[in-house]
């Protein structure tokens, strides 16, 4: 054995295999397995293959279920993205990591573009 694993085109992987969405859409994931196989989608212009990894239906396990903790970890993680680090605020939007405070604090540096 060569140590590949096998190719599929677009539409044509036999039954029991699944992507991770797929996996997950349908309530499980991959468990530790390792892909089975990869399908590849044909691009054009020459540029590459999408590619995506199958694994076995049949050895996937059901997605572990949310915890309470896990709940307010993400929503700690999320409230974090929204509070601006220069005034405070807590707002209704993720603050832009490109400027890096809230647009009301971007306005006042007066660098901002003018609409």
């Amino acid at each position: 054995m060569s140590g590949t694993i096998p190719v599929y085109r677009w539409r044509l992987a036999p039954d029991g295999l699944a992507t991770r969405r797929q996996l997950r859409a349908a309530g499980l994931r991959p468990g530790g397995q390792d892909p089975v196989a990869v399908i590849e989608r044909p691009r054009r212009r020459g540029r590459p293959p999408l590619v995506a990894y199958l694994y076995l239906v049949s050895a996937a396990v059901p997605v572990r279920p949310m915890t309470p903790a896990r709940w307010r970890a993400i929503e700690a993680a999320l409230t974090a993205r929204r509070t601006c680090p220069d005034c405070g605020v807590v707002r209704d939007y993720c603050i832009p990591t490109s400027i890096g405070v809230c647009n009301p604090c971007d306005q006042g540096a007066g660098w901002a573009i003018a609409a």
